[in-house]
């Protein structure tokens, strides 16, 4: 494990033991920051879609051309 992984899951251990009304404040602080939110919203993307295809960049722009 990387000290950035492990770094990671200490934050992550501590913010599971909070109680809820804490876990709120701090996810509330996140969805300010209105470039940490874009991060964690690209990110969720990301992890929706690892398992499809990928296709090179070309395919798709010729795709979306048509379409419009």
């Amino acid at each position: 494990m990387t000290t950035t992984q492990a770094t990671a899951e200490v934050f992550w251990t501590a913010f599971k033991v909070l109680p809820l009304e804490e876990k709120r404040a701090v996810l509330q602080r996140i969805i300010r920051d209105e470039n940490l939110r874009r991060d964690l919203m690209d990110l969720s993307i990301i992890e929706e879609r690892r398992n499809e295809p990928g296709r090179p960049l070309r395919d798709y722009l010729k795709e979306k051309a048509k379409k419009q």
